[in-house]
């Protein structure tokens, strides 16, 4: 089986504890990522950066 570049990573919020799983190529995106999503306990949205 192929192994790819593809890895899960976490996404926790910058405002609560919210956080969330995602998948990022490893090769293309080498820095960490910040998304806006919406965090459902805040009822907003806000901004998830990549944790370890």
């Amino acid at each position: 089986m192929a192994k790819g570049a593809r890895e899960n990573i976490k996404m926790k919020s910058t405002e609560s504890d919210e956080c969330y799983w995602t998948v990022k190529n490893k090769r293309n995106t080498t820095e960490r990522i910040e998304l806006r999503k919406y965090d459902k306990k805040l009822r907003k949205h806000v901004t998830f950066k990549e944790a370890k």
